[in-house]
């Protein structure tokens, strides 16, 4: 691996340290007028998404983590875990739902997705800015039901639950914003 000094600091880049892996979300290099220059950094953990504060003094060397990104699909599910297959090399990956967490709510069968990997370990996923989904179930809505911005709750397709528009029937596709998790517009 790499080896890095404070002064190579970049927001966005990886770095392995002893308590974890981790990204780098700031920093800021301070030079004091009395004791030796040192670098305030905020740090996202990779795995947990868990953020510190850390300081390094000025020139400390340590390992940059190299973090690949795969354009893969989602093939299906088998049981807990889902299969990808890479669109380049055609090899299929399986990966459990823990380590998806609440993304694998706005993924269906056949849909695209990034894997940030770490050596042969999956760290997380990047997917599109908004997803068309079916609605599976909500409640009708009741004619004179026009107050202005009222919402009720649906269930699509994938088990995920949006608050949609009063106008919004079962079977309807509808885009969804995957970063907030908010109804967008109807598809």
């Amino acid at each position: 691996m790499a080896q890095i000094s404070t002064s190579d600091f970049k927001n966005g880049m990886s770095i392995d340290l002893d308590d974890g892996l981790f990204s780098i979300v700031e920093f800021q290099h301070v030079k004091p007028g009395k004791g030796g220059a040192f670098v305030r950094t905020t740090l996202r953990n990779v795995r947990n998404g868990a953020v510190v504060e850390r300081t390094f003094r000025a020139g400390e060397k340590m390992e940059r983590a190299i973090i690949d990104k795969r354009e893969m699909q989602l093939l299906y599910r088998d049981g807990d875990d889902y299969v990808f297959m890479d669109n380049s090399t055609y090899d299929q990956l399986n990966v459990p739902s823990a380590t998806l967490g609440d993304r694998a709510l706005y993924m269906v069968d056949s849909s695209m997705a990034q894997l940030m990997m770490y050596e042969d370990e999956i760290i997380g996923i990047e997917l599109a800015a908004s997803v068309e989904l079916n609605v599976a179930e909500t409640e009708p809505g009741e004619k004179g039901d026009r107050v202005s911005g009222a919402k009720k709750p649906a269930t699509l397709e994938t088990g995920l639950v949006v608050q949609v528009p009063l106008f919004i029937h079962p079977g309807e596709r509808i885009k969804v914003d995957t970063r907030s998790g908010e109804f967008i517009s109807r598809a």
